[in-house]
């Protein structure tokens, strides 16, 4: 590109810069080279002062009010619900495109929620407030939306394998702490999560719903519904914490339209943006935390014809960075569809 095609330079604010999404956007911000001219560093009044060292340089932290942000062209927020519908609106009232990474208005059908791989058209008259999806639903629909596409979705099964990062900087610290205490002998006890989660699986995320599901697990269904615009569409989710640092892990069946063969799934998802294709079984090449850890892209393997659903289905597994792709990425991405 061009000198005198290059982006203006924008002002952007990131509103609860001190969490583990919050320092992943500062990260990708740098990476992607997004045309930042000034970086606000934003949080709660008990780390105001603090400095910040970024790719832009040193920043001090700032405590949280609208009227910091509202000269800003882009504000990211990763903040709580309760925090988002307190002065989201507020600030996008006062001029600047504001993507929510919470939940707090993802299901409100006149505010976008947006994986720009897939329903990036949304962001077209879409307001100044776009949301962030979940971070589960994320990386399962930069693979769902391809073969949707390619050979229409009738029915998905998801279960997960969500790392501790999920639980933000505090569940991967439990996960640490706690499992040297266990290697070492001490007493192993749990705040973050219900259970201890060193050596163990809970297959429990957020709070059980009237119909026996979590609000994780529904999340998934009410999200991947909405991005892909297929309100009708029957999704179950199964969500499992694991005792992993970062990457989310989802075994995925689809039931669909048109036949489907593994190798017809494979072109189309090698061709699909934020897709890394690595299923070579023999070789022990199918995606994991380890390898996903860290990466754009979402790593789709293990794909094979369904036994239940015969030419019609299909069973694959995938990996992605639940900070990046499940998170960060995927806010700065929804804001580079401004430039």
């Amino acid at each position: 590109m061009s000198a005198a095609s290059s982006p203006a330079p924008r002002k952007v604010a990131i509103v609860g810069a001190t969490g583990a999404v919050g320092r992943e956007m500062i990260e990708v911000l740098h990476r992607r080279n997004f045309p930042v001219g000034e970086l606000r560093l934003l949080a709660s009044g008990r780390s105001a002062g603090k400095v910040f060292d970024t790719p832009y340089g040193a920043i001090t932290l700032q405590e949280f009010a609208v009227d910091k942000v509202a000269d800003c062209d882009v504000v990211l927020l990763a903040v709580s619900g309760d925090f988002a519908k307190a002065h989201a609106p507020a600030i996008a009232a006062a001029g600047p495109l504001v993507i929510d990474n919470s939940s707090a208005f993802r299901y409100d059908p006149e505010i976008p929620l947006i994986v720009p791989e897939i329903n990036a058209h949304a962001f077209e008259g879409g307001g100044r407030l776009i949301a962030n999806p979940n971070c589960t639903t994320a990386i399962a629909v930069v693979a769902l939306g391809p073969l949707h596409k390619a050979f229409g979705l009738k029915r998905v099964i998801v279960s997960t394998y969500q790392a501790t990062s999920g639980a933000g900087a505090e569940g991967m610290a439990e996960l640490e702490e706690q499992t040297r205490n266990q290697l070492e002998g001490r007493p192993v006890t749990n705040s973050v999560f219900r259970h201890p989660i060193p050596f163990n699986l809970i297959p429990q995320i957020d709070s059980f719903q009237d119909n026996g599901y979590t609000k994780e697990e529904m999340k998934v269904t009410w999200e991947t519904r909405k991005i892909l615009e297929l309100p009708d569409l029957p999704v179950s989710c199964t969500a499992v914490r694991i005792p992993t640092y970062r990457a989310h892990s989802e075994a995925i069946t689809v039931e669909t339209i048109d036949p489907v063969t593994p190798d017809a799934a494979r072109r189309v998802l090698a061709d699909a943006a934020g897709v890394k294709v690595v299923d070579v079984p023999a070789e022990g090449l199918y995606p994991m935390p380890l390898t996903a850890t860290g990466q754009f892209d979402v790593e789709v393997g293990r794909i094979r014809t369904n036994l239940v659903f015969g030419d019609h289905g299909l069973d694959l597994f995938v990996c992605g960075d639940q900070l990046l792709k499940g998170a960060a990425l995927n806010a700065v991405q929804i804001a580079e569809l401004s430039l």
